[in-house]
């Protein structure tokens, strides 16, 4: 399946426009994003655009290997992101972190 945009829940839009947000961790139903392509990005409740990002690197991570760096490029505590991934995707083990940069 090819995508063609990320939408992210709305209280994240500010840390993605200042740039403290700097990852997103997928499923692998998220995870076929290009390399090197720009895509657009709208919340996930309404579907409202509010900028476009350039994918720099997709690479698949453990749950239980999440640590203190993705925490941080996720603008939050480990504890927080690790309860978000639970809440997002209850029992996964299998994520994929998409590094990504405002254009």
């Amino acid at each position: 399946m090819t995508l063609n945009k990320i939408t992210f829940f709305e209280r994240f839009e500010k840390d993605i426009l200042s740039g403290a947000k700097t990852i997103t961790l997928r499923d692998e139903t998220e995870s076929d994003y290009q390399v090197g392509k720009v895509y657009p990005v709208s919340t996930f409740e309404d579907d409202r655009w509010f900028c476009d990002i350039k994918v720099l690197n997709v690479e698949p991570v453990l749950f239980e290997e999440l640590n203190e760096l993705h925490a941080e490029q996720e603008n939050m505590t480990l504890p927080q992101l690790k309860q978000v991934i639970q809440e997002i995707y209850p029992g996964i083990t299998q994520l994929y972190m998409i590094n990504y940069q405002l254009v």
